[in-house]
């Protein structure tokens, strides 16, 4: 068996389409957004990622945007052996009940 040398690299979009898939996975998030400033619903610049969200009603925000910041940093490592220096997220909107 021959062992070859070298690297791998994950793409900023990959890891954002992972960051998203996780962010759902969290109850009281309703979906995963475009941001105001920018179109994307996920932004991942260099070990940074920003995850704008819309909520269920009724739900404590705080405690939905925590869950998001520990679920995503753990999908991500565990899906891609990466572990972001920071997962920020931003509410867009709370849906209506």
């Amino acid at each position: 068996m021959t062992r070859m040398e070298g690297h791998s690299v994950i793409s900023p979009e990959v890891l954002a389409r992972y960051a998203a898939d996780a962010a759902l996975e969290v109850p009281g998030v309703r979906a995963v957004v475009e941001g105001p400033r920018h179109k994307q619903r996920v932004r991942v610049n260099g070990r940074e990622v920003e995850v704008h969200v819309t909520v269920d009603w009724g739900v404590v925000i705080p405690q939905v945007a925590a869950e998001v910041q520990r679920h995503v940093g753990a999908y991500l490592e565990r899906m891609a052996g990466v572990r972001p220096a920071g997962v920020h997220v931003v509410v867009e909107d709370v849906a209506r009940p």
